[in-house]
C-alpha cells in the first residue's frame, strides 16, 4: 500500500513540476538525487528538475544542481539541460 501512496505522490509531482511548480521541481530533483519518494536513483533527472527549479526561481536549487554536477560526467549534464530545455519550452508555449 505504501508504494503505491507514494507513487501517486510522485506522479502528482511530476505534473506539477512539468507545468512549471517551482517547489514541484524542487522536490524532483532531491528524489532523484537520493532515490526516495518514489524515484530511482538517477542524476540526469535530478540535475533536470534542480535545472528548472533554479530558472524558475527556486533559492536552494542552484547549488543543490551543483553540488551532484560534481558526480556527473559533461554528458550527463548536457543531456540533463536538454531535457530541461525541453520543458521550458513546452510550458512557454502553453503559456502563449
Amino acid at each position: 500500500m505504501e508504494l503505491t501512496v507514494e507513487r501517486a505522490f510522485f506522479d502528482r509531482q511530476v505534473a506539477r513540476a512539468t507545468a512549471g511548480d517551482v517547489n514541484a521541481s524542487f522536490d524532483l530533483g532531491v528524489a532523484y538525487s537520493t532515490g526516495t519518494r518514489g524515484a530511482d536513483y538517477d542524476l540526469v533527472a535530478a540535475h533536470q528538475w534542480f535545472n528548472l527549479a533554479a530558472a524558475w526561481g527556486h533559492e536552494d536549487a542552484p547549488g543543490a544542481r551543483s553540488d551532484i554536477a560534481e558526480d556527473m560526467t559533461a554528458r550527463e549534464i548536457a543531456t540533463a539541460q536538454k531535457l530541461a530545455r525541453g520543458i521550458l519550452a513546452a510550458t512557454q508555449r502553453r503559456a502563449a
